[in-house]
């Protein structure tokens, strides 16, 4: 694909090299997400940060993603606060706001919306999360984070080995991730929840076309050995139709530093895309947790601002140009990585 005025609305619109290329800026990235250096190539830009479900990190680091280019952004969250409200419909909404942005990042509760929103903008749309359907962006982080870890033990994405756990029914995280590593060679997968929570039957499947390994199980203990990764995810309360029917699944798969020990590998790596549900009830990852260095929750946020940053200087065509507007922070940036 151009990345040039494109919007990234799904994971099945890049090819593996194209990832790559995204991982390669994302890297060139670092001196200003770290605050080593500053760019005001986006200087007068405008995003649009468009967010009609609850949303911290997402929501956040785009913006400090645009802001670290020098962009402004301008934000709407929850439908409420919104036209959306009164009735105006997506391509009004879309007509109206591209008109104000030079690029939009959107999140909305129903699948396909976002699509069907880019469809009718003038600027390029990235796609934030609709609904239960994909959230491509937390995909490219996560295997950005997952390459990364893998570097410091001289593994590649090639042969890996992953648990994804919880809710994968609704969890458009893992929908996103699994079509990501479809482009990779010899994964194996092991997919645990219960079983009215399991993967959609059609990822599981276009995951075995490609020729991966997959094994599904409601079992958690005998099936997080020998594994790269554990991919846990919270249950997806606002997709159910009450808190009581999410509380039927919350809490069924939790994963603490004795467990780890008893049946992980030494260097299996933890990671989840957060929120994690740390309530008493659910507790999906213990802070016993939160000291162990093979924990990289924390980094894998962190790696969210350089992708997305990459993604905005490719849509916006200013990869060559960000060294060029660059200058010494003349701020304390220490102790932040």
């Amino acid at each position: 694909m151009g990345f040039r005025g494109s919007h990234i609305l799904s994971i099945t619109q890049f090819e593996r090299a194209e990832i790559e290329h995204i991982f390669s800026v994302a890297d060139r990235m670092e001196p200003y997400a770290h605050r080593q250096r500053a760019s005001k190539v986006l200087d007068g830009a405008i995003l649009g940060n468009m967010f009609f479900e609850p949303s911290t990190r997402t929501r956040v680091s785009f913006g400090c993603a645009f802001n670290l280019l020098g962009g402004e952004v301008r934000e709407t969250t929850g439908i409420k606060n919104s036209a959306i409200a009164k009735g105006e419909s997506l391509y009004d909404t879309a007509r109206v706001l591209s008109g104000y942005s030079d690029a939009i990042v959107m999140r909305h509760p129903e699948s396909g919306s976002v699509a069907e929103f880019a469809a009718a903008s003038r600027v390029p749309v990235i796609n934030g999360g609709d609904g239960a359907n994909e959230h491509p962006t937390q995909a490219l982080l996560d295997l950005y984070t997952i390459k990364k870890e893998l570097l410091s033990h001289d593994r590649t994405v090639d042969g890996l080995r992953i648990a994804m756990i919880g809710d994968l029914k609704y969890g458009r995280t893992v929908h996103s991730l699994c079509k990501l590593l479809s482009l990779y060679d010899n994964i194996k997968l092991v997919l645990i929840s219960p079983k009215e929570l399991q993967m959609p039957a059609e990822v599981v499947e276009n995951l075995r076309e490609a020729g991966h390994e997959v094994v599904v199980s409601d079992q958690l203990e005998e099936n997080i050995q020998h594994l790269d990764i554990v991919y846990s995810t919270r249950i997806q309360e606002e997709r159910f139709s009450s808190p009581e029917e999410a509380d039927l699944y919350r809490g069924r798969f939790r994963l603490n530093q004795t467990i780890y020990t008893k049946y992980c590998e030494p260097n299996t790596v933890i990671m989840h895309p957060l929120p994690r549900d740390s309530r008493v009830a659910a507790n999906e990852l213990d802070n016993d947790l939160n000291e162990n260095p093979n924990l990289a929750i924390f980094r894998q946020t962190d790696n969210g601002v350089l992708v997305r940053m990459a993604l905005f200087a490719l849509v916006l065509d200013v990869v060559d140009l960000v060294d060029k507007y660059s200058h010494d922070v003349r701020w304390y940036a220490g102790g932040r990585f």
